[in-house]
């Protein structure tokens, strides 16, 4: 019990002697059981050893007698209150435990460590409650909660209604809570006769649905008042259209709560007592009167255990759900497959890692994607703008993409998909357009997230490619500006220029602009490894410019200038970050916001004025999807900002590093032949 996850294992394990297999076959259970300081055995155990038991499972009882016989203690473990994309039964892993030393929280017959922490906690600390509330407010932005396999659009019934939840037949919550079934046939009856003339709605049990587990009702119970949500539902939508929620015991009562509701409990759960419900079977021991942000402190904050699948260890509350977000977000968007188009093959295992790990994506041609999507509600996918302008997903490399080109075929840290453009082609509006739109009204933790990220990334030196040496020599005096090059072919010069698209266009552009400026001219690592158009002699570049860098990495100069001018490159982003000013002569994603000093013509529609931290949780927390070399999972941002920082990444194999020299081969081939 307690949130001090850093000293979980510093002191000697405790001997845990357990008789239900799934302590030993479960990883994750025993992973998070040694970390928090437990060493599961076999065997017989003394009377100072410790029995572990699966809450008040069937098979609990093994465990009960050898303790009750031993004289040993009982460590009851339970899954925490945030748990997966899919039910237990689906085999997906908890990311979190209650270990509790004196009961389970869902048996009302004596007190469990959570009733204890609730009862005499002061819960009291200004931090811990802030961060109950942003943990809250973050749960309902995402549409979390403990089972979150479900489609936040998903339809709803019509509002307003009265919301009745069911649970499965034999959940030990309902026995150990002072209920039985008959109480959910009182809890219906309640519900009618309490709001007369208004609709009632049933929502059943997440596993009636996957596993077919019996609820307590059926089609049989439905009538033209009485209606029956089978569907997955985001239990925060539904909440929404409630105007009173009825439960029996169920986490959907805990989680109406903090959706603004005083659920009307029949049973003896452990949120039940605290004058956050109406109470028709009180404790009559739970006397205190708690807020919800001490409910919530104490049993999601103090109470569990959490365990971070990307670092492999125990967490905080807040980095749990950064990561239950991101496998989330992987089942929602990929749920229904894919068909991708014209995929190189070097990219198919990488794509197939990021999107096809609920659904395994099909690869074809374009004559024939159209179809299997038809016949198999697949998503069609193509790499980047696409030939299709319409009812596609894009695909593109993320803002911070790798340690290596992806030109030399370095697989991707993050790729962007977005369901309506893409971010460089200005002409039509993107997802993340959107997302910048929305950052106006984010909260101040999400804020503090993004600010907190900025400095992780410039104090690292972090960029996209995260190539090229250190800046080793002396930049002249004065006013530096950097101009970056850029691949004179790529799509966010074709798409997002005008008048201005090329180096040297951009070169003599920014000295006619800046005549007394010390201009610096770093070319595009792919131009200078040979591998894309875009090379300037370097006469030529003299011409203009006072210095040209070469191999020098992108961070490493932005220390070390006043401003950038660019094109529409991504460096313009990164000096952003690093508050330098930035001067635009062409639509990249980060103009027209008020960023920028915007010097072509940008898209009229982007009229929000958001700030920079807003700005960058929409470019680098809410839009890409980033994937996780070592543990070979989805990740939040910070994860993959940690693999670049200790360089903690996997080099390409040898198939991709001889691909990449053959196609630098051929391109110098076909620059000669020109």
């Amino acid at each position: 019990m307690g949130d001090d996850q850093t000293k979980a294992g510093s002191e000697k394990a405790r001997p845990l002697f357990v008789y239900n297999g799934g302590f030993l076959t479960q990883t994750r259970v025993r992973r998070i059981l040694a970390l928090s300081g437990w060493d599961v055995r076999l065997g017989n155990p003394g009377e100072d050893d410790w029995v572990g038991v699966w809450g008040k499972s069937p098979t609990s009882p093994r465990g009960e007698f050898v303790a009750n016989k031993t004289g040993s203690r009982i460590l009851r473990v339970e899954d925490s209150f945030l748990r997966s994309v899919l039910p237990g039964r689906s085999g997906q892993p908890p990311i979190g435990l209650n270990l509790d030393e004196s009961g389970v929280h869902f048996d009302s017959g004596k007190p469990s460590d959570l009733e204890t922490l609730l009862a005499t906690h002061p819960l009291d600390n200004t931090a811990l409650l802030n961060r109950a509330r942003d943990a809250i407010a973050y749960m309902q932005a995402h549409h979390l909660s403990k089972y979150t396999g479900f489609d936040p659009a998903a339809k709803l019934p019509a509002a307003p209604y009265v919301l009745v939840i069911d649970q499965t037949q034999g959940d030990a919550s309902i026995e150990h809570g002072g209920a039985n079934a008959a109480t959910f046939l009182e809890m219906l009856v309640f519900a009618q006769t309490e709001h007369p003339g208004n609709r009632v709605v049933i929502k059943s049990h997440p596993e009636s649905q996957t596993d077919g587990r019996p609820g307590h009702f059926s089609a049989k119970d439905e009538s033209d008042r009485i209606h029956i949500v089978t569907d997955a539902v985001s239990p925060w939508a539904l909440m929404e259209g409630a105007t009173a929620v009825y439960t029996v015991s169920s986490q959907l009562g805990f989680e109406a709560i903090f959706a603004g509701h005083k659920p009307r409990v029949f049973g003896q759960p452990f949120y039940s007592g605290w004058g956050l419900t109406n109470d028709e079977n009180p404790v009559a021991r739970r006397e205190r009167k708690l807020t919800r942000a001490q409910l919530f402190a104490a049993a999601m904050i103090l109470y569990p255990k959490w365990f971070d699948p990307n670092r492999d260890q125990l967490c905080d509350l807040e980095n749990a759900l950064h990561a239950h977000a991101a496998h989330t977000r992987e089942w929602r968007e990929d749920g229904s497959g894919y068909v991708a188009i014209g995929m190189r093959a070097w990219k198919r295992p990488h794509m197939q890692a990021f999107f096809g790990a609920t659904k395994p994506l099909q690869f074809a041609g374009d004559d024939e994607a159209a179809e299997i999507a038809k016949n198999e509600t697949r998503s069609l996918m193509v790499w980047g703008a696409g030939d299709c302008q319409d009812n596609v997903v894009r695909v593109e490399d993320g803002f911070l993409r790798s340690r290596g080109l992806g030109a030399k075929l370095t697989p991707p840290l993050s790729l962007i998909r977005d369901d309506l453009g893409i971010y460089y082609d200005p002409s039509r509006e993107s997802r993340l357009e959107q997302l910048v739109a929305a950052s106006i009204d984010l909260p101040d933790s999400a804020i503090v997230r993004a600010e907190r990220l900025i400095r992780s990334i410039t104090d690292a030196g972090l960029s996209k490619y995260n190539v090229g040496k250190a800046l080793d020599i002396d930049l002249p005096p004065g006013h530096r500006i950097l101009v970056p090059g850029q691949v004179e072919d790529d799509a966010s010069i074709l798409l997002g220029c005008g008048q201005v698209k090329s180096n040297l266009q951009l070169l003599e552009t920014t000295r006619a602009q800046n005549p007394d400026a010390v201009l610096i001219f770093k070319p595009h690592p792919d131009v200078e490894a040979g591998l894309r158009k875009g090379i300037v002699r370097k006469e030529d570049v003299l011409k203009y410019a006072d210095v040209k860098l070469e191999d020098i990495g992108a961070a490493a100069i932005l220390p070390h200038v006043q401003a950038v001018w660019t094109m529409t490159s991504l460096l313009g982003f990164e000096a952003l970050m690093r508050k330098l000013p930035v001067a635009t002569l062409g639509a990249p994603f980060y103009a027209g916001w008020g960023l920028t000093d915007d010097l072509a013509d940008i898209p009229e529609r982007r009229t929000a004025r958001p700030s920079l931290a807003g700005f960058v949780h929409a470019a680098l927390i809410d839009y890409p999807r980033y994937y996780d070399p070592i543990s070979k999972q989805p990740c939040p941002v910070e994860v993959i900002v940690e693999r670049l920082q200790s360089d903690e990444i996997p080099t390409p194999g040898w198939f991709n590093r001889n691909l990449s020299k053959l196609q630098g081969h051929i391109a110098r081939l076909q620059r000669m032949w020109r």
